[in-house]
């Protein structure tokens, strides 16, 4: 019985972890809205499901990109607050993790989007 309350309290946190970051990061909610956005245009323009795999795939390592550089960020933080060059480049190699794949994402995105939009405007 111990380990359901262990495993349901471990959904709870991550569920937190998820909330806390939704609520202070700004970078996370943009890329919560653009989600919302791209799987409602998806679902408008008839998405296979193959398509709508890869673009779930794509969203959640956007997101999950983006809460591990909170992540980082804030231990960082928890360990100093001073201006220290290596606390910097932790930091900044986190976010530029993000911005790597983010950029991805969208070539990704375009290449996924392309052939139906096309197909749309056909008809």
């Amino acid at each position: 019985m111990i380990a359901w309350k262990k495993l349901f309290s471990s959904f709870i946190y991550a569920f937190d972890g998820i909330r806390n970051t939704f609520l202070t990061e700004q970078n996370f909610r943009i890329h919560t809205l653009i989600s919302v956005i791209v799987i409602l245009t998806a679902i408008a323009l008839d998405f296979t499901t193959l398509r709508m795999i890869i673009l779930f795939v794509v969203i959640g390592f956007v997101l999950s990109l983006e809460l591990i550089n909170t992540a980082i960020e804030k231990s960082v933080d928890l360990y100093t607050l001073e201006r220290h060059p290596l606390a910097k480049q932790a930091k900044d190699a986190a976010a530029g993790a993000v911005l790597v794949f983010s950029i991805f994402a969208v070539i990704i995105g375009i290449l996924l989007f392309i052939g139906p939009i096309i197909k749309s405007i056909k008809h």
